[in-house]
């Protein structure tokens, strides 16, 4: 397994630029797309990328390049998936690289073009994947009692005495993640503005491009509060990066389903069933991934429709458009503003 700098990654994107790698720009005809992009195809209704029509489109590249989401520091994640990866390699009988994206744009882009074939995408940027990059989601970690969840949570510093509620934000800067982050964006919109604060309007919104820039920004007083996962900042405190004493919990959102793991839907068939086998047998405990994902045991079948409906529900009722020319996407794509 080889780990490959997101520069190197993002130089090749910009070399072959509006040529999307492999595949061109061109739409293929389509029975239905649904939401999907004018690129790909849903004839069979499913919600996600059909595998295209035209064998010349498919993909079976020597080195599989893997992206997990940029919720923390992506440099974190190389040796976190190091036994996954190698699990992979013996499966396919491909090498791979780990690719650590900056941000939720790079990871999509790179998936858009061809060059990103394995992922975990955020639960709110997985939609945007499916739509606009052509990602096929096809698993989630589970724990012994099934797939892993998490919630939406609002942090504030321990010592900050004057918030201890959502209504106690208005009139604060808050940090939220990103346009597309579920909870570090789309679940505090939907989830506030029905309690009577409306971010943005009750409150300034700072975002922060990632969960640890959030807590991270709470923790050394840049931000009066933030909207993260509970499961990033769980981590964060396991690694030592903040102190349990340095926060506290002032709001917890119903539960949401975790990182869908996806392919790039042009791949070749049976390398994509070989990619799928490999995650399922993958055991996780006693593995680089269980160092850090602790109560994870292995890896579930992922049912987009269905376990991504109250997802794409609150996406849809807080305006979202998935497409590249949408409001938030153009914000999701842009690099922050000074002092965000």
């Amino acid at each position: 397994m080889r780990t490959l700098r997101s520069f190197t990654l993002l130089a090749v994107l910009a070399a072959v630029g509006a040529m999307a790698v492999g595949l061109g720009e061109a739409a293929e005809a389509c029975n239905q797309r649904g939401r999907l992009d004018v690129l790909y195809c849903d004839d069979n209704g499913d919600g996600i990328p059909d595998v295209p029509k035209d064998p010349a489109r498919l993909l079976n590249p020597d080195i599989l390049v893997f992206a997990y989401v940029p919720v923390e520091d992506p440099a974190v994640y190389g040796s976190v998936f190091a036994d996954l990866l190698r699990h992979v390699e013996k499966a396919t009988g491909k090498k791979t690289q780990f690719f650590g994206p900056q941000n939720y744009a790079a990871q999509l882009e790179a998936m858009r073009s061809g060059r990103l074939h394995i992922t975990g995408y955020s639960t709110g940027s997985l939609p945007y994947g499916v739509n606009l990059a052509g990602a096929v989601p096809f698993a989630q970690m589970a724990t012994v009692k099934g797939a892993r969840g998490y919630r939406l949570i609002v942090i504030a510093q321990a010592g900050n005495a004057k918030i201890n509620s959502v209504a106690d934000l208005k009139g604060k800067r808050v940090a939220h993640v990103s346009q597309t982050s579920n909870s570090g964006h789309q679940a505090p919109v939907y989830f506030f503005s029905k309690a009577g604060v409306v971010p943005g309007k009750d409150y300034q919104i700072a975002f922060s491009g990632k969960h640890d820039n959030s807590v991270l920004g709470v923790v050394n007083g840049d931000y009066d509060a933030a909207a993260v996962a509970d499961s990033v900042l769980e981590r964060m405190v396991n690694r030592g990066v903040v102190k349990a004493t340095e926060y506290k919990v002032v709001y917890t959102s119903p539960v949401f389903p975790t990182a869908g793991f996806a392919y790039y839907h042009a791949l070749e068939p049976r390398l994509a069933e070989k990619i799928k086998e490999a995650f399922y047998t993958f055991k996780i405990q006693g593995t680089s991934l269980g160092k850090e994902f602790r109560d994870s045991v292995g890896f579930v079948p992922i049912d987009y429709k269905r376990d991504w409906e109250p997802v794409v529900g609150i996406l849809e009722a807080n305006g979202a458009k998935f497409t590249r020319d949408s409001p938030e996407y153009r914000k999701f794509s842009a690099p922050p503003k000074a002092g965000e």
